[in-house]
């Protein structure tokens, strides 16, 4: 063997093997796609629950460690990378996706709902546990819960938070939504709008259109602006002036007649 071989042990099951060429390992006979191969080994041991005591969302690390997922009593295992091998048939019920490029939900989801009939857990993985076996599980979430894609892809991102869609499964599962709700009842797609998350009404009841319900007039009262301005002469309006007289002398504020303008002679005296 090779040293640098011996030195870089594979990311997925830690056998030496040449996992970067294709080539299948000698010891459990997995295969990591070239399509995979710089993604990165699986960030948990351990699947992720989506929903309680049922449905789980794991890598191909996650289902090669079959110890662990008896402890958290998984007895099935959906396979959604066809390049996966499945490693312990005879402790676990496996049932394989055989598309590598167009995912087949409805297959995937007849199993997933038998499983859920026979109250077993199962494990929907693919290479990292991302994008494959996340559309598959948001997929079945549309189908038996009925939610919008967004509200699926919102669920299964809160409980993995690596979930990374590539846009030829994204488009799938946009066709898949429009497949079960038609296409003139279609919602955002997933992580483009926050508009179908559940609005809050402080507990009170939306009312629209109801039957005797009591009709306010809003009609907003005019404006003083738009009044029609009152006839008044100018003449009325003096403001504090002196008021005149029949002749057109002024009178002082208390009605009274101005001084004579006359001139009188001077008392010489």
């Amino acid at each position: 063997m090779r040293k640098r071989e011996r030195e870089n042990p594979c990311g997925v099951c830690g056998h030496y093997h040449k996992y970067e060429e294709g080539e299948v390992c000698g010891i459990c006979g997995h295969r990591v796609p070239a399509s995979f191969e710089k993604l990165g080994p699986p960030s948990s041991a351990f699947p992720s629950e989506i929903l309680p005591d049922f449905l789980y969302l794991g890598s191909y690390d996650n289902a090669s460690r079959a110890e662990l997922l008896k402890t958290q009593g998984i007895s099935r295992v959906l396979n959604t990378v066809p390049a996966c091998q499945n490693l312990y048939k005879n402790s676990f019920t496996y049932h394989c996706l055989q598309d590598e490029k167009v995912l087949q939900f409805d297959d995937a989801i007849n199993f997933l709902e038998q499983s859920e009939r026979d109250k077993a857990r199962v494990l929907v993985h693919c290479m990292w546990g991302k994008n494959r076996s996340a559309a598959i599980v948001m997929a079945y979430l549309m189908k038996r819960k009925g939610w919008r894609l967004a509200q699926c892809y919102q669920w299964v991102k809160d409980r993995r938070p690596s979930v990374e869609l590539s846009e030829a499964v994204r488009q799938q599962l946009q066709e898949y939504e429009e497949k079960i709700f038609g296409p003139n009842n279609l919602g955002p797609g997933p992580g483009l709008s926050l508009s179908s998350a559940p609005l809050f009404g402080f507990g009170f009841p939306k009312v629209e259109n109801a039957v005797g319900a009591p009709v306010f007039d809003c009609t907003p009262a005019p404006s003083i602006f738009d009044r029609a301005s009152p006839n008044i002469s100018a003449h009325e309006f003096t403001f504090g002036a002196a008021k005149s007289d029949s002749k057109g002398l002024p009178k002082d504020p208390f009605g009274n007649p101005p001084p004579s303008t006359t001139d009188t002679p001077m008392d010489s005296s």
